[in-house]
């Protein structure tokens, strides 16, 4: 459980710097973590970790969206910076060329009458967890215009 150890290890680095805003995003997080073990009656394994954790992270995008919407700049910086240190716990994403060539092997795969719904459903399968849906969205629709 490598993730558990640097998010207890972080937990108290942040503590001694004193660093409030830090501490609470992986509180939360930890809480998060906590509730689920709690729900399934045993410890989660690394990706179901990393689910959460991009649970969390699309919480903070969200709200981002939602306190730009409403004019409050002082809860956009906070969430951005939640969203930062959050981000530090997830795996390098993939790129962009990387995700094409998975989702061209695809439309391939399928043939010519593949469909937009069919095309996501196996590349979410292949990818999940590993890229955010919206930008293999993004892709897919670039694909096939």
């Amino acid at each position: 459980m490598e993730l558990i150890n640097k998010l207890n290890n972080d937990i108290k680095k942040f503590m001694k710097e004193k660093n409030s805003k830090a501490l609470n995003a992986i509180k939360i997080l930890k809480t998060e973590i906590k509730k689920a073990e709690v729900e399934k009656q045993r410890e989660l394994n690394e990706e179901e970790i990393l689910t959460i954790i991009r649970k969390q992270i699309k919480m903070r995008r969200d709200s981002i969206e939602q306190y730009s919407n409403a004019g409050r700049k002082d809860l956009v910086e906070e969430e951005k910076y939640e969203l930062e240190i959050l981000q530090q716990y997830l795996p390098p994403e993939m790129s962009d060329e990387e995700i094409e060539n998975i989702v061209k092997n695809i439309i391939n795969e399928i043939g010519e009458n593949a469909k937009f719904g069919q095309i996501m459903g196996l590349a979410m399968k292949k990818l999940k967890g590993k890229v955010d849906g919206n930008r293999v969205n993004s892709i897919v629709k670039k694909l096939l215009s």
